[in-house]
């Protein structure tokens, strides 16, 4: 799995966007301009160690990426879209973009991937979801589809631990 942040804003976000994709072994595209620097302390602490453990690559511009990666197939998560996320077939190599926290994906981006275009269901008026939380959100609903490949399943439960707690 891809995740693509189209011009990301607050390094929090991205730091724990970074997390989410080291947890999950997906490859993270940040497409320039950056609102901060990759070494900012509020990225690392948001991703706490995991940062050095993360695929990440960083493109000039969209052009850049669509040059990059010419056989892309790009879902647009956004308010905008006519689709539910839950109603696409993800394939396992495919790409999730999500825009800006200010402004999400320009519009001529998404007039032209209309089709690929989703959005996670909120009631009322709200604008949109904090960012980091929509990147698990989709990107949970595309690796279970996947039936979780490759990620552990199963945790353990220790008998003497909850005993202690009690």
């Amino acid at each position: 799995m891809n995740i693509i942040l189209f011009e990301p804003e607050i390094p929090a976000n991205t730091g724990n966007i970074g997390r989410t994709c080291v947890a999950t072994g997906t490859k993270l595209h940040l497409i320039e301009p950056l609102g901060f620097r990759l070494d900012e302390k509020e990225i690392k602490r948001a991703g706490l160690d995991y940062w050095k453990d993360l695929d990440v690559t960083v493109y000039e511009n969209y052009d850049d990426f669509l040059r990059r990666n010419p056989n892309a197939k790009i879902y647009m998560a956004t308010t905008k879209a006519r689709h539910v996320y839950t109603e696409v077939s993800y394939e396992p190599d495919c790409f999730i973009m999500f825009g800006k926290e200010s402004a999400g994906i320009p519009e001529e981006i998404l007039l032209e991937n209309k089709e690929t275009s989703i959005r996670i269901p909120m009631i009322g008026d709200i604008r949109s979801l904090n960012l980091s939380n929509s990147v698990a959100i989709v990107l949970y609903e595309a690796l279970r589809q996947q039936n979780f490949d490759h990620m552990r399943l199963l945790g353990n439960l220790h008998h003497h631990s909850w005993e202690e707690a009690k």
